[in-house]
């Protein structure tokens, strides 16, 4: 594998992840097409040496077809994925007029009884005490 596909592989990933991590859900989206893109350039860089096309008949170095099937196949599916994350963006989008992630409410009222607890040692929390 050459430098240059390397760099390419990992400037899509780190573009991808820092979109992953963002609260948009179409920077979510997009983040996953571009790490799905990063997988398909890595499967064809380290996927096998070029060749000539593996039609039956052909003699010489011949290509091997498996990584050009796994990354079509992969295409396909990164597609399906996208429409739906795009799809749930835009549903977001259509009901609260944004597309940002909320924070979870329940996630926040276990975070804060966990501290609770841990603030006071095993002690249940009084609403966690059923009478």
């Amino acid at each position: 594998m050459s430098i240059w596909a390397f760099a390419l592989i990992a400037v899509l990933f780190a573009v991808g992840s820092y979109l992953l991590m963002e609260r948009s859900l179409t920077r979510v989206a997009l983040g996953v097409g571009v790490i799905g893109n990063g997988v398909n350039v890595l499967i064809i860089a380290s996927g096998s040496d070029a060749g000539e096309a593996p039609i039956i008949g052909r003699e010489g170095v011949l290509a091997d077809p498996l990584p050009q099937a796994l990354v079509l196949t992969a295409i396909v599916i990164g597609f399906a994925l996208l429409t739906f994350l795009m799809t749930l963006a835009w549903r977001n989008w259509t009901i609260t007029g944004n597309d940002e992630v909320e924070d979870d409410v329940e996630d926040r009222m276990i975070t804060r009884r966990a501290e609770q607890t841990e603030k006071l040692g095993d002690v249940p929390h009084p609403e966690d005490v059923q009478t």
